[in-house]
């Protein structure tokens, strides 16, 4: 998490603000539910996942969503962007 730009404000009421980032880059699926655990109640999952999105964050779990979560959010909108064109 050291590439985020410490200005987003959404990032100081997130659940993780004081836990340890590596628990975020875990290795196995076990740990990606647990990441996605502590993410569940997040009042600020929302713009976490968004920002991952825009930025297009490959790795670790962000707004209670895996790496490949994310990457099938990213072809879903791309594809109901195509549509709408």
């Amino acid at each position: 998490m050291d590439t985020i730009r410490l200005h987003d404000n959404w990032m100081t009421s997130a659940r993780c603000a004081d836990t340890d980032p590596s628990h975020f880059f875990p290795s196995d699926g076990v740990g990606v539910a647990l990441a996605k655990q502590t993410c569940a109640d997040c009042p600020v999952a929302e713009p976490c996942l968004e920002y991952a999105l825009t930025h297009r964050v490959e790795h670790g779990v962000w707004g209670g969503c895996s790496e490949r979560q994310r990457r099938r959010i990213r072809r879903q909108r791309r594809e109901i962007a195509a549509t709408a064109a």
